[in-house]
């Protein structure tokens, strides 16, 4: 089953976000490397489907007219940013983070 994710930012209550980690920072720094994460595997996936395009005579025209290549990209375009992805993981408790341990060195 395919979770149903927005693909638009929605209000969210602050208090919900930082009750898991007890720190709204906390969170934020938790999405943030998550929405990171996410970023670079579209990034790297998309790379690797248009790499097949490529050819030795790329010249504009042929950019413009591949069609399999623009909906490639325009598939990538409709997906749910990777922010709202993280915070769907997270909100599901599908999201494994931890916190550093201090050092008690002092």
């Amino acid at each position: 089953m395919e979770k149903k994710i927005p693909t638009n930012t929605i209000t969210r209550d602050i208090k919900d976000l930082a009750a898991p980690t007890g720190n709204i920072y906390e969170t934020v720094v938790i999405l943030a490397k998550r929405a990171n994460q996410i970023a670079l595997a579209e990034k790297k996936e998309l790379a690797k489907k248009l790499e097949d395009f490529r050819g030795e005579r790329d010249t504009m025209d042929e950019v413009f007219e591949n069609k399999e290549q623009i909906e490639i990209s325009k598939y990538y375009e409709r997906q749910p940013k990777p922010d709202l992805v993280a915070i769907a993981e997270f909100e599901e408790g599908d999201l494994y983070y931890r916190v550093a341990q201090e050092d008690g060195a002092a």
